[in-house]
């Protein structure tokens, strides 16, 4: 679906919110939207939270590590002089949305907007460092992840004392975050982005935040609902953009049947428990894994870390799933025929 560039020398940029981010709200003085502070990161190497929203890696991370790259580092540790903005960097922001308004409460995050904007500024120290050809030829052989969304559905829409929710309509709101979606992919275009691979939502109503909401804990059909149509709609999109931009490259990559099978046959992925967090986390407050937490014995045993991530474990199995969508196992080369005597 995407083509490679060779080895070692692919370039990849990740935006996104919490399921990507490797550490930029550490850096946001005022953000609420963290997780550095223990029981995240316990299974990452050191054992220390950096930042990441699980017990131990992210998706990105783990794409990286199938890529053979080292993971990128968050845009916010980096000065636009260091070498490393050429290799790779990861801006996304836990409680970030397609929406700017998406995660108010959370004081600081930075949008999706607002990380275009920060590649931006990447893009012209680019063009200062290596000269204006070779940054259009590195933004245009590298790779773009983008998983944003699920923010603008659990900490906007159907938050009920947000406006967003008591103002639209579902198709007033949705038609909102695709239009603005496409507004956003087109920037990108604009600052050079070829290469850009958009990483569906996952049944958002199966997750531990939004089951406490049901009467016996079960998965909330007219979330999972909304979810499918938002990806629907944006596949519609990417086709769209693919037809009318030249040299475009855009995909969908939609694990949302990989989420779901995940949680509803478990055992099948070696897991035991898919409906609630290791961690054991108060949902009225949040929903993060804090310091005062109890831990679940097993942590490979369980598809959620909190009431919003999954574990290390289970991100293992989806970016396993995420790389074959994307990367998908050439044909096996024709049989040579037998020479003919």
């Amino acid at each position: 679906m995407v083509a490679l560039s060779s080895g070692a020398s692919i370039v990849t940029f990740i935006f996104g919110d919490s399921l990507t981010e490797v550490g930029n709200n550490n850096y946001l003085q005022l953000s609420l939207a963290k997780s550095n502070f223990p029981y995240y990161g316990i299974d990452y190497k050191g054992g220390m939270s950096t930042g990441r929203f699980t017990n131990g890696r992210t998706i990105g991370d783990i794409i990286s590590e199938k890529l053979g790259i080292p993971s990128p580092p968050p845009f916010l540790s980096l000065s636009m002089n260091d070498d490393a903005i050429l290799k790779g960097i990861n801006y996304a922001s836990g409680g970030a949305g397609i929406l700017n308004d998406t995660g108010l409460y959370f004081i600081e995050r930075l949008s999706f907007g607002d990380q275009i904007d920060n590649f931006n500024k990447t893009k012209e120290a680019m063009k200062r460092k290596i000269g204006l050809d070779a940054a259009e030829q590195l933004c245009s052989e590298a790779m773009f992840f983008i998983g944003i969304g699920s923010n603008d559905y659990v900490n906007n829409y159907l938050q009920p004392f947000l406006a967003d929710g008591e103002q639209y309509t579902h198709d007033e709101f949705i038609g909102l975050l695709i239009s603005t979606l496409g507004e956003q992919f087109m920037s990108l275009y604009q600052l050079g982005a070829r290469k850009m691979v958009f990483h569906g939502l996952g049944p958002l109503g199966c997750i531990p935040s939004q089951r406490v909401k049901s009467k016996h804990g079960q998965c909330l059909k007219q979330v999972n609902e909304w979810v499918l149509e938002f990806n629907s709609k944006v596949q519609k999109l990417i086709a769209t953009l693919n037809r009318n931009l030249s040299g475009a490259n855009l995909a969908f990559a939609d694990t949302y049947g990989a989420v779901w099978e995940l949680i509803h046959n478990p055992t099948a992925y070696g897991f035991k428990v898919s409906n609630t967090s290791c961690c054991n986390v108060d949902t009225s407050v949040g929903g993060l894994c804090l310091p005062n937490s109890k831990l679940c014995k097993n942590r490979t045993e369980y598809v959620f870390w909190d009431a919003f991530h999954p574990s290390d474990a289970a991100n293992v199995v989806l970016a396993d799933k995420f790389f074959s969508i994307l990367f998908p196992p050439q044909d096996p080369p024709a049989p040579t025929p037998l020479p003919h005597y």
